[in-house]
Formats: C-alpha cells, sequence, structure tokens
C-alpha cells in the first residue's frame, strides 16, 4: 500500500502554486468574459417602442372622456398611441352626413349618438339629461368638451383607427366618420398591440 501524498511537501513546491493561480485566473476570466458577452448580447437586442394602444368599445360620454385623456398623457411622456375605435365606440368618430342608406342601416343611425358632442353616459343617462348636466359642469369649470379633446388629441399625433368590420355591421361609411382618422381590422390592432407596453380595453 502506498503512503499518502505529503501534503506539506505538495503546497512548498512553487511549480504547482503557479500552476494552481494559473488555474484560478483562467477560471474566473471566463466567467468574467461570460458575463460581458451576455451583456453585449443584451444591449444589441432591439429595445421595445414605448407604445400604447387602447380599444375603445363604449360609446359612452364618461368612458371616452377617460380614454382619450390617457392617450393623449401617453403622447405627452413620448409615447407612441393608438386608439381603435370599434363597435359602439365608432359613435365617438361619428360627423354625420350619412350617405343614403338602406332601411335598416338607417334603423341602426337612427340610434347610435349622431357625433361625439351627443354621447350618453354609463350611469345616470336619465334618457338624456345626465349628459347635458355633466356638459354644462364640464363648461361651468371650464373643462374641454369631449369633441375638443378629440381634436386635441389629433393634433398632438394621436392615431385613430376605426374598425372597417364594425363599420360594416353598423351600416357607416367613411363620409359620416371625421376626417384625418385610419380604418384598420384585427391585424392593424394586434400589430400594435404586440410592440406596445400599454395596452387597455374601454
Amino acid at each position: 500500500m502506498s503512503d499518502p501524498p505529503d501534503l506539506a511537501a505538495t503546497t512548498d513546491d512553487p511549480s504547482l502554486l503557479e500552476r494552481i493561480d494559473r488555474l484560478i485566473e483562467d477560471r474566473v476570466r471566463a466567467g468574467v468574459e461570460q458575463q460581458l458577452e451576455e451583456l453585449r448580447a443584451v444591449t444589441r437586442e432591439p429595445q421595445r417602442p414605448q407604445r400604447a394602444t387602447l380599444v375603445v368599445f363604449s360609446g359612452d360620454m364618461d368612458r371616452c372622456l377617460a380614454a382619450i385623456p390617457i392617450a393623449t398623457g401617453a403622447v405627452a411622456m413620448g409615447m407612441d398611441a393608438a386608439m381603435y375605435f370599434t363597435f359602439w365606440g365608432l359613435s365617438v368618430l361619428r360627423k354625420g352626413g350619412a350617405r343614403k342608406k338602406r332601411l335598416r342601416d338607417r334603423m341602426i343611425a337612427a340610434m347610435l349618438p349622431r357625433d361625439a358632442g351627443s354621447l350618453g353616459t354609463s350611469r345616470m343617462n336619465f334618457l338624456g339629461l345626465g349628459p347635458r348636466f355633466f356638459r354644462k359642469i364640464m363648461r361651468d369649470k371650464n373643462a374641454q368638451s369631449l369633441p375638443e379633446l378629440m381634436e386635441l388629441a389629433r393634433e398632438l399625433g394621436v392615431r385613430m383607427v376605426a374598425c372597417q368590420m364594425s363599420m360594416e355591421v353598423l351600416g357607416l361609411s367613411r363620409e359620416e366618420l371625421v376626417d384625418g382618422i385610419e380604418y384598420g381590422g384585427v391585424a392593424t390592432y394586434l400589430g400594435d398591440a404586440s410592440e406596445s407596453g400599454l395596452t387597455l380595453f374601454i
């Protein structure tokens, strides 16, 4: 049976200690280089653009009065903002001036608010008295009306997109909607939403 190695002699061997030091240095250097490479890879990745995407499904004045300031606030913070108006939300974009419609489309149009200034409220509507009451309070307090907020949002660069499928279902034409907006569908929305850090459904 062989004798166990003399540990004292081993630790006194300068060449062995040098090899151990080099091994430790190589391991540390390799670990640092790996971390640096991982850091470089992260910094090389394209940064996700700062974008906010809002789906406006509601045609209620109070909900739209919440949605539009969020979009304009996002633009003020340096973000891109897009608002997608679908179904009842299309009422916000209406301006009147309808083309000749079939009876069914005329019936739907008669049930929709004629423009952003005539939207009802989600609560306390009281057959239209509630919205008039709130609009008067806003005027008394020098608060901007919904049409004014809409115009401001467009001036600031908020993209407004009308859902084409909803337009067809409700019998709305482009001539009936405000100027300067875009038209799109699910693919348009998903393209923006997939790059957004903030998405809301209102």
